[in-house]
């Protein structure tokens, strides 16, 4: 296993480590946070291990972050029209 897919792991695991404690503002300030690491995480794992693994991959991230993506949705609907 290469090192981008073990850090992968490790955020993963982050997150839903975070996602088991209470928060005021449902977890938005740690799920940014997140966002910020794992985009250039997303381009190591694609970088060492190709665009399929790095596509597996942010399909995971997606369903940890489903809410930001699903934000992200509706905006870009709302923009398009």
């Amino acid at each position: 296993m290469t090192l981008s897919l073990i850090l992968a792991c490790f955020w993963a695991v982050l997150a839903q480590v975070i996602a088991l404690f209470p928060s005021r503002d449902h977890h938005w300030r740690v799920a940014y946070v997140l966002i910020a690491m794992g985009i250039p995480l997303l381009g190591y794992v694609v970088y060492q291990n190709g665009p399929l693994v790095g596509g597996l991959v942010m399909i995971a991230a997606m369903s940890i972050l489903r809410w930001p993506v699903i934000y992200l949705i509706r905006w870009l609907r709302k923009i398009r029209g």
